[in-house]
């Protein structure tokens, strides 16, 4: 790998220019011949039924050009996973972000202003903000057709003996954690641009991070409009953040299709930041009853975790993070007996999305933060038990997954050399540590996990990949040019990466799951595999050389040195040798097509399967110091380690991880959407704690190779890793420096400060 020249360079993004200068399109700076704004009219209440809709005055303010109402959407029209939310409701509301009546207009201020003169008449209802109590009997229904706020979904699984293993145990620990919603602050608000051709073919260009799954939701709406066998073309612009709150489409997109229709004109919806905040997901809360044992050695006995989680008013893919809990439940680090139960219940709160780590964050605050207090109660040093129990390459875990490579041994390592630096003890001051696991080779979540890729190479060397992974400000642009760059012996700028269009781009399952780097990483990888095998061909016969003995590099196709024969070494510039392949008698055109659909498994009924072909392991470590007068903590150091088996771009994996760490970091400390009854009280980023750049930490990301055999030259996926055990780590820590214990999130200075108070009364 040391002779590698491209890739395990730090080279900046792509598109770094476009975006510094302004030039970047954004889904803001879409605007077409014609366009209409659409703007979208929100309940009122948490709970109502609908009694009357009077659009009349709407209708006829000037510059209107369609008001739609419930009555307007057709029946089959749902989104969601239970398909069990229709982009505006006809009937009744369930939460305050339920679409009620939306417009189309010349202006948006003209929009605006006819939604103030829609008059709607509701009855409210009785809602219910608390999960666990919307379990109880008397409880009023969400959803009156399901009987029941808990949803049907089984999430439960149960490996070894439990109970036994309980009993043999030398020291147990139980307790109960919750974490609250936050939301993915996106500097780039959602949006949407639809329009129809005069045959009823839908363009819709909307920042998504599923195109190829969006397409097909599109197509399901067109169906359900009479709409058969039409075109959907998904145009995606780029892409001001995801963090997984673009991984489903919402009633914006809907609305705006609907819109298009009806006045035979493009539609455009955006959102503003108090509307992004309201109307859009957030991470799913949850609350952890969680019992951990081990015996006097320190080994692991058991795991025992029951969790509700708050589904909100619709279900969306908040509702499978369970699915993804129950990795790290099951996986990190060697425990033979666990069980695992989860409840997902409808409430009148917003309905949860996908959010960077997926279900992971919540798990693991609780394992990890459980794990110290076990080791306190065993007399065992906090960094010895997870070295004891620590993952190894070639572990089949008791959920079946197998660990290919796995660094979690050096990342302990460099972890606790970073803290013991300065090991001199100090007042108010603590350190702390947390473990992660996570997908990194892909998740077979759909029945698909694939991606394909297109590449085209012109006669000067020049490659046009087409790609159907997303980009959305994580660089995978950048990972599979140098990919491609690599095999094929060139330089980066001889690169172009088109995946904007579904037209053009092949398919692909979605930025997701910290699949990109490795699933689209081995599509690009494929692809240009195939294309060298054309160019050695021909490079042989020009030269006059096995293809065994053609070195690709610096554009130029080289012949090895043999001394031995005294032959002189040759060589030709790959722009030469194309265009003597394509004017050539019988020439040829350089293209090649790969779809890469990893070696991953579904899990099955009972949950079991290697849901990823390879696995990213990761330890973080804090020094922080609490002030006992104001609560206040500050982060002094912060180490974190990760395998990521191979660096492809060391300057944008460093990105990721700041970026994951300072999201963790505000996960753990600041952020909260609070809520009152449903509505939510804080839709700014004045009120909403985000970390900002003044809050900045010095954060060391040590990078830990492992080289796995499966990802494409050794890498692992690591997107989402960065945020998943900062807050155990912060809480261990807050514990370490002044001895209480917090176990729901955020850690705030008033929360602190209570447990500062309760800890000197029992004193």
């Amino acid at each position: 790998m040391s002779n590698l020249n491209v890739v395990g360079k730090p080279i900046p993004k792509l598109d770094a220019a476009q975006k510094a200068l302004g030039r970047a399109q954004y889904i803001q700076d879409i605007k077409l011949p014609e366009m209409l704004y659409g703007k979208i009219l929100y309940s009122k209440f948490a709970h109502a039924k609908i009694i009357n809709i009077n659009t009349s005055k709407a209708e006829k303010l000037s510059g209107v050009y369609a008001v739609l109402t419930g009555k307007d959407v057709p029946k089959k029209m749902k989104m969601g996973f239970y398909k069990d939310n229709p982009p505006i409701k006809k009937d009744k509301v369930c939460s305050f972000r339920d679409e009620v009546a939306a417009v189309a207009a010349l202006s948006p201020e003209i929009a605006e202003k006819a939604l103030s003169l829609i008059e709607i008449e509701y009855k409210e209802l009785k809602g219910i903000f608390d999960p666990e109590k919307a379990m109880e009997k008397e409880s009023p229904l969400v959803h009156e057709y399901h009987k029941s706020n808990v949803l049907k979904l089984p999430w439960k699984l149960h490996y070894g003996d439990v109970e036994k293993a309980e009993k043999e145990s030398d020291f147990i620990v139980k307790e109960k954690f919750k974490t609250t919603w936050v939301t993915h602050c996106c500097l780039g608000t959602s949006g949407a641009v639809a329009l129809f051709d005069s045959n009823d073919n839908l363009t819709i260009h909307t920042n998504t991070q599923i195109p190829s799954l969006a397409q097909k939701d599109f197509l399901e709406a067109l169906r359900s409009m009479g709409l058969e066998n039409k075109r959907v073309r998904v145009i995606k612009p780029t892409i001001g953040g995801g963090f997984g709150s673009k991984l489903d489409t919402y009633a914006y997109e809907h609305i705006a299709i609907l819109l298009a229709h009806k006045t035979r004109k493009p539609v455009k919806i955006i959102f503003d930041r108090k509307e992004e905040f309201k109307a859009t997901s957030t991470r799913q809360p949850a609350i952890i009853y969680i019992k951990q044992g081990c015996n006097k050695d320190g080994k692991l006995t058991f795991r025992d975790i029951k969790m509700v989680l708050d589904n909100g008013a619709y279900t969306s893919w908040g509702a499978t993070t369970p699915s993804v809990m129950m990795m790290p439940i099951t996986s990190l680090y060697r425990v033979e007996n666990v069980r695992y139960k989860a409840k997902c219940v409808y409430t009148n709160n917003t309905y949860s999305q996908a959010m960077r780590g997926y279900g992971n964050p919540q798990a693991t605050f609780a394992i990890e933060s459980n794990l110290d207090m076990l080791a306190q109660k065993a007399g065992i040093d906090r960094i010895e038990i997870r070295r004891i129990n620590q993952n190894q390459p070639g572990d089949i875990t008791p959920q079946g997954f197998k660990i290919s490579s796995c660094g979690l041994s050096k990342c302990i390592d460099k972890v606790e050399k970073e803290l013991k630096k300065d090991c001199k003890k100090q007042e108010n001051v603590g350190t702390g540590i947390a473990s992660l696991i996570h997908v990194g080779g892909g998740a077979r979540i759909y029945k698909s996990d694939g991606c394909g890729v297109i590449l085209k190479m012109d006669d000067y060397g020049k490659v046009d990949i087409f790609t159907g992974g997303t980009d959305m400000g994580q660089g995978l642009d950048n990972i599979t040019a140098q990919i491609v760059a690599e095999e094929l012996g060139l330089f980066v700028e001889d690169i172009n990466v088109v995946h904007s269009d579904t037209d053009i781009c092949p398919w692909d399952v979605g930025a997701h799951a910290s699949r990109s780097t490795f699933v689209a990483g081995n599509a690009a990888l494929g692809a240009a595999q195939k294309i060298k095998e054309k160019i050695l061909k021909f490079a042989s016969k020009i030269l006059d050389a096995s293809i065994k003995d053609l070195i690709l590099r610096d554009r130029t196709i080289f012949v090895k040195d043999n001394s031995e024969k005294n032959i002189p070494p040759k060589s030709i510039a790959i722009d030469k040798l194309l265009r003597k392949a394509h004017f050539s008698p019988n020439g040829t055109m350089l293209m090649a097509d790969y779809f890469y659909d990893p070696d991953n498994e579904n899990m099955g009924k009972d949950f079991k399967g290697n849901m990823s072909v390879t696995y990213a392991f990761g330890v973080h470590g804090v020094k922080l110091t609490v002030d006992k007068e104001t609560g206040k903590v500050e982060i002094l150091d912060y180490i974190a380690a990760h395998d990521v088996g191979r660096a492809i771009n060391p300057l944008l994996l460093e990105g990721q991880v700041y970026g994951g760490v300072v999201m963790g970091l505000g996960y753990a400390l600041t952020e909260e959407v609070m809520h009152k009854n449903g509505e939510n009280m804080n839709a700014d980023f004045r009120d909403y704690k985000l970390f900002t750049a003044k809050d900045a930490i010095k954060i060391k990301a040590p990078v830990i190779e492992t080289n796995d055999k499966y990802g494409p030259f050794g890498a692992k996926g690591i997107g989402e890793p960065g945020c998943v055990p900062t807050a155990p780590a912060i809480a261990n820590a807050i514990y370490d420096a002044v001895g209480v214990r917090i176990k729901d999130l955020p850690i705030t200075p008033e929360k602190v400060l209570a447990a500062l108070k309760e800890k000197s009364l029992q004193e």
